[in-house]
C-alpha cells in the first residue's frame, strides 16, 4: 500500500499522512486519528529512517516498582549506553503509552512492563522489554532479562555454605506482579537442591507495610539466615526490623540482599547482595536495539547472570 492510497481513503493529502508519520506537531488529533486509524486497518507501516535516532524508555507504574532506586539504577546504565551511541532519549510513563502516537521515534524500551499485545500491528519500531520474564511472548518485542533461578540459588547457596540450617525470603512485590513467581518457584527449588528446608510458608511475598510481621513469622519459625530481594529497598528494611527484633547480623542470622547502590555498602553491617549486570543489560540492550533498526534478525529473548557481592552480612 502507498501513502497515495492511505490520502485518498483518508480524506487529506499524501503531504498530511507523511507530515503524520514523521509525527509533525502541527497536525490536528483527529486528522492524526484518522490517517492512523486507515494505517492500521490495511496493516501499513512507515519505513524506518536510519537517520531517527530518538529512543523513547517506558519506565513502570507504581504496582510494579513502587521504589525508585531499580529504575534508577537501570535508567542511568541506559542513558550512558545510548549517549554512547548517539541516540537522543525521552522518558515516557507506562500510563502514558498512548502519548507514543504523537511522539517521533526509531525504537522503545520498556523497563519490566508487559508489552501491548498488538504492538507488532501498531508500530513499526522495535520494542525491548528489559527486567520482565515473558509470559507469552509478544510478535516484534525482543526481552532482556536476568537469570531469576540462577540468582535465587545464588544467594540461598551463599547462605548455606556460610551454615545456615534454616533459610527463609521475603520478596517484595504481589502475587502474579512482575517477576516475584519466577523468583519464589527458584527460591523453593535452591532450598531443596541445598538440602534445606522448603516448606513455601519459609518464602514470604509482601509489601514494606507488612514486612515486620512476615519477618516475625519467619523468626519465630526459627531461621537462621534469610534473603530480603525485589523491587523495594528490603535489604535496608530488614537490617531495621531484625535490630528491633533483638537479633545481630551476621551473629545472630545471615542475610543476603537485592543490591542498591545508594544503600547496600552503607548498612551496618554493608550487606552481601545479589546484583543483576545493569551495564551488561544495558549494553546489550543498546547492542539489539542498533540491530533492529539496521533491520537484522536478534534472538528473542536473552538472559543474563546474576553477580554475588560479598560484604560484612554473611
Amino acid at each position: 500500500m502507498k501513502i497515495q492510497e492511505i490520502a485518498a481513503l483518508a480524506g487529506v493529502s499524501t503531504a498530511t499522512v507523511s507530515r503524520v508519520f514523521s509525527h509533525h506537531p502541527n497536525i490536528r488529533p483527529e486528522v492524526r486519528e484518522q490517517v492512523l486509524s486507515v494505517a492500521r486497518r490495511f496493516g501499513y507501516r512507515p519505513r524506518l529512517s536510519r537517520k531517527q535516532r530518538n529512543i523513547v524508555i517506558i519506565t513502570p507504574y507504581k504496582r510494579i516498582y513502587p521504589a525508585t532506586e531499580f529504575v534508577e539504577m537501570v535508567t542511568s546504565e541506559l542513558i550512558r549506553e545510548l549517549a554512547l551511541n548517539h541516540f537522543r532519549i525521552e522518558i515516557l510513563p507506562h500510563d502514558n503509552l498512548e502519548r507514543l502516537d504523537e511522539i517521533s521515534f526509531c525504537g522503545a524500551i520498556g523497563i519490566g512492563i508487559d508489552p501491548p499485545q498488538e504492538w507488532d500491528e501498531w508500530f513499526s519500531q522495535p520494542l525491548i522489554i528489559i527486567d520482565k520474564i515473558p509470559d507469552r511472548k509478544v510478535p516484534g518485542v525482543v526481552y532482556i532479562h536476568s537469570d531469576e533461578k540462577q540468582g535465587m540459588e545464588l544467594a540461598i547457596g551463599h547462605l548455606a555454605e556460610r551454615g545456615c540450617r534454616k533459610a527463609g525470603a521475603i520478596l517484595h512485590g504481589a502475587p502474579g506482579v512482575g517477576n516475584v513467581e519466577y523468583r519464589k518457584k527458584g527460591l523453593l527449588r535452591a532450598l531443596r537442591k541445598y538440602q534445606l528446608p522448603s516448606e513455601e510458608s519459609l518464602v514470604k511475598i509482601c509489601s514494606p507495610e507488612t514486612f515486620f510481621e512476615e519477618m516475625g513469622k519467619l523468626l519465630k519459625a526459627g531461621i537462621d539466615g534469610i534473603f530480603c530481594g525485589g523491587g523495594s529497598n528490603f535489604g535496608g528494611i530488614a537490617a531495621y526490623c531484625l535490630s528491633l527484633y533483638g537479633k545481630r547480623i551476621p551473629d545472630d542470622i545471615r542475610l543476603v540482599s537485592s543490591e542498591r547502590q545508594r544503600i547496600s555498602r552503607y548498612c551496618i553491617p554493608p550487606q552481601t547482595a545479589i546484583s543483576q549486570d545493569y551495564a551488561g543489560m544495558a549494553n546489550m540492550t543498546i547492542q539489539r536495539m542498533n540491530s533492529l533498526i539496521q533491520g537484522e534478525n536478534v534472538p528473542v529473548e536473552t538472559v543474563l547472570p546474576y553477580v554475588l557481592i560479598e560484604r560484612d552480612s554473611t
